[in-house]
């Protein structure tokens, strides 16, 4: 595998390599360069598989270096030194990232999930979640990236109706009558989904809230949905959740 690395910052383009170098495959060949442009020159002549791209560089963003291209047929990895809000955007993406400063572990996690996903051929669609996210991440018209054990889903936030967790994994109910299973805990959704109105009733579920049809006290608390499913309230967040819908719905 070619693997190339587009940061400004010299230090960390050593330190990157030297750390991939170390857990990396003998037949992997690395690369580094310095910013957009040289980034650009090593992409032609290059050919990489994979590329660790900074975001903020001297010369342009790692935006800027994607707009350029053509075409491309690599799998990216950001390297980020972005707040809160923008890492929200890589997860709605489902693109990876690191973020600095980074731990050693992280970069080997990111390779080792990079190159399990290696020319997806979805990730100009990726790409383009992750853009419109950062742009505007409150927007009603925000999608999301699921991935399964198959396949990548991009969906809008507004066709989830509720989030069930299963121990480690989370299954989202949408609007169409499917579900999709993923392999990460609900916790993962929760801060991610608020801006949306979405609110976790019960340790196992979070609900959106424009799909709520009536709240029922039977059975200790229930949500009932548009699409039927009856979502639990746990007691000690009954009050909050009755204040959170009294605020948003009047």
């Amino acid at each position: 595998m070619k693997i190339l690395i587009i940061d400004d910052d010299e230090l960390i383009r050593e330190r990157v390599i030297e750390i991939l170098t170390s857990c990396s495959h003998p037949e992997d060949i690395f690369q580094a360069a310095s910013g957009v442009s040289h980034g650009i020159e090593c992409i032609a002549t290059f050919q990489p598989d994979l590329v660790f791209l900074d975001i903020e560089m001297q010369d342009g963003t790692g935006f800027d270096l994607l707009k350029q291209l053509n075409e491309y047929d690599f799998q990216p990895v950001f390297i980020t030194a972005h707040n809160k809000y923008a890492l929200d955007a890589f997860r709605f993406s489902a693109i990876d990232y690191v973020q600095k400063p980074f731990d050693p572990e992280d970069l080997i996690t990111a390779l080792a999930r990079a190159k399990e996903s290696i020319r997806s051929r979805d990730i100009t669609r990726q790409l383009d979640v992750l853009k419109n996210a950062i742009a505007d991440l409150k927007s009603v018209d925000q999608k999301i990236v699921l991935r399964d054990n198959k396949s990548l889903y991009f969906i809008k936030v507004n066709d989830i109706f509720h989030c069930e967790a299963q121990g480690s994994y989370t299954t989202f109910f949408l609007l169409d009558g499917s579900k999709i299973v993923v392999s990460k805990p609900i916790k993962e959704y929760e801060h991610l989904l608020e801006p949306y109105g979405f609110i976790r009733t019960h340790h196992s579920h979070i609900v959106n809230t424009r799909r709520i049809v009536r709240l029922d006290k039977s059975d200790g608390g229930l949500i009932i949905l548009e699409n039927g499913h009856e979502v639990p309230i746990s007691q000690r967040k009954w009050d909050h959740i009755l204040e959170l819908l009294a605020v948003k719905f009047g």
